[in-house]
Order: structure tokens, then sequence, then C-alpha cells
């Protein structure tokens, strides 16, 4: 794949969206943000696209000057689990992990990944910012299940406290909307969105 040529910076560390979009076919550097992400948002699409402008922003000015005046990309993305009117973000520990897999196990949740283009071009600096939400169902889990999990460190650094693509799969009852998304990237949206933006060759 193609975006005319122009470079793409990602300003993540996850390794899980870096991986959709190698496999989406992207050419890309990464540069991580390391913008304070605390924020006292209540409403999840507002949180995980505050964040990820938030995280685009910052990578955006640190490599401005290196670009100079070629044209040039940053992606940015945030991913929350909501649940009954509390946001989860990454567990701070095993116990606060146990307590947000108790909490979610037999029901369904919400994955919320906000997402920030930012083009700068001959125009100047242009701004897309959009987010993605999809259901997420788990089966009962017991509490040895929920102990088991949380040994392989897999939790410690996810929203919610699990990977939907790694050993917690088995838990998974049902999801309604993007799968990649809860991965940490709606990777779809993400090519439409740059597509409209007259990006993709």
């Amino acid at each position: 794949m193609n975006i005319k040529n122009i470079p793409v910076i990602l300003a993540s560390a996850s390794p899980r969206r870096r991986e959709l979009m190698e496999q989406a076919g992207f050419s890309f550097t990464v540069k991580t943000s390391s913008a304070d992400e605390t924020s006292t948002e209540k409403v999840p699409e507002k949180l995980c696209e505050n964040l990820a402008l938030l995280k685009a922003n910052e990578v955006y000015k640190n490599i401005k000057n290196e670009y100079k005046d070629k044209e040039f990309i940053v992606i940015g993305a945030d991913t929350v689990v909501y649940y009954d009117g509390e946001i989860l973000g990454k567990p701070e520990d095993e116990q606060e992990a146990f307590d947000m897999l108790t909490m979610l196990s037999d029901r369904t949740h919400q994955v919320y990944t906000g997402v920030c283009v930012i083009y700068r071009s001959s125009l100047g600096k242009q701004i897309e910012l959009f987010h993605e939400k999809t259901d997420v169902t788990f089966y009962p889990i017991t509490s040895f299940e929920i102990k088991d999990y949380i040994k392989t460190g897999d939790p410690l650094d996810k929203a919610g406290a699990y990977g939907i693509q790694g050993p917690f799969a088995i838990h998974i009852r049902e999801i309604n909307g993007d799968y990649n998304n809860v991965v940490g990237l709606p990777i779809a949206k993400l090519y439409q969105t740059l597509k409209g933006m007259d990006l993709i060759l």
C-alpha cells in the first residue's frame, strides 16, 4: 500500500497496533509519545479521542522540524474499556486486573478506540479524529481461571486487563463490531479515513 510516498509515523508503543499496521501493508516508523495521559473525561468516546489527539500532537510537535517543509502523517490511538458507567484503563497491578476481569465476567462491555490522523501538507496542518466502538461479551470466568490468566502477565499492559487476541480468547463469548478495534486499532476505518483525505494512491 502506498500513501502517496508520504512518511507515516505511528505515535504508539503498542506492538498490537504495529502488527495491525504491518498486516494492512502500511510502511511506517514508530515514535512513541511521552505526553501526560491523565484526564478527568468520563465520556469514553471523548476520552479515547482526546488521548489519541494528545499522543499524535505531541509526536507531531517533536518531529515537525526534522521534516522541515516536507509532508508527513502522524497516527495516534488510544483504547479504553467501558462497563456500567466506568472507564477501565490498564490495571495498576494484579489485584486490579483480577477485580476488572471479575466484574466483566459473564457480561457485555464496550471497547472504544480513538484515532487521530495529523497530516502536514503545503496547505498546513489537517487533523482527522474518530472513534470506533465494539461490544464484547465474556463467558462466565472462575476465580481460578482469572488468576491463571493473570499469571501469564498478559493483562497488565492492556485496557480492561485482557487481550482478545491472546490466551484470553477462550473466554470471549461474542463480539459485535470491529474485532481489530478490540485489539487496539480499527484498521479498516483508518484506511477509509486516509482514503477520504485523498492520501491513498
